[in-house]
């Protein structure tokens, strides 16, 4: 038995969003500061530079977490690797090495509280069978989710153009039933949403924050001809063809 206080009810704390095992926090202001930093600090807090953190209740699922994103944890909650065999190793193995992810992602069970590093990025929490069950995400972006969710590397359709785009071959992609939550470089607010009905939505950059394991992923120049891509000043292109959804950030820097 455990209680916690001066969390959840902190004046200084409001709860961003939940869904499933997951409640993502944010703190409003940063008061753990000098006099020297208070101005960079009051500033930053206006223009919603805020630590972020995710908060898991491992009663309702248990949750697979990216290397290294735990905080502290209290209650019965027990880590372990999630490795159920030298084969299952080995294709984690295989699969991190493609998509720059740890090779590893720890496994945490049991009935407790779980609490994640704080972030000054946002939270997104995407529920997969929203997505038809499938799920592929922009590399880096993956911070937790709920361990029923199977993990795996998913191939470019084109891999010369990838290389030459300087894009990488593989993404990490998700399936299945359940909530994963992301760290992203902007708002919710700010995503673009775009449905694709057997269409092609073509984008010059890393843009793609997330998108339907149904559509075809490629990179290819935006012209026709090398001489039309040349014309146009864009070169290579990220492409999704077919149908399903794409989250988008309007600006990155």
């Amino acid at each position: 038995m455990y209680q916690i206080k001066n969390l959840l009810e902190n004046d200084d704390i409001r709860v961003l969003t939940e869904l499933g095992p997951f409640t993502v926090i944010e703190y409003l202001r940063d008061l753990s500061v000098s006099p020297a930093n208070a101005a960079t600090a009051y500033f930053a807090s206006e223009m919603n530079v805020r630590r972020r953190q995710v908060i898991c209740d491992l009663k309702k699922a248990n949750i697979t977490l990216q290397a290294g994103a735990m905080q502290w944890m209290v209650g019965n909650v027990n880590a372990t690797t999630g490795i159920k065999g030298v084969g299952d190793l080995f294709g984690k193995a295989i699969r991190g090495k493609a998509t720059g992810e740890s090779a590893i992602k720890p496994e945490y069970t049991g009935n407790g509280t779980l609490v994640l590093e704080p972030t000054y990025k946002y939270i997104l929490l995407e529920d997969v069978a929203d997505w038809n069950g499938s799920l592929i995400l922009e590399d880096g972006l993956f911070l937790a989710c709920d361990s029923n969710l199977t993990h795996k590397a998913v191939m470019r359709s084109n891999l010369s153009s990838a290389v030459a785009g300087g894009e990488g071959l593989f993404n990490l992609g998700l399936s299945g039933s359940g909530v994963v939550a992301l760290e992203c470089p902007c708002p919710r607010e700010e995503l673009i949403e775009i449905n694709l009905q057997d269409d092609v939505l073509k984008i010059d950059g890393n843009m793609a924050i997330a998108w339907s394991g149904s559509l075809d992923f490629t990179v290819e120049r935006s012209g026709k001809t090398l001489i039309g891509s040349a014309a146009s000043g864009e070169g290579l292109v990220n492409v999704f063809r077919g149908t399903g959804r794409v989250l988008m950030a309007p600006v990155l820097d």
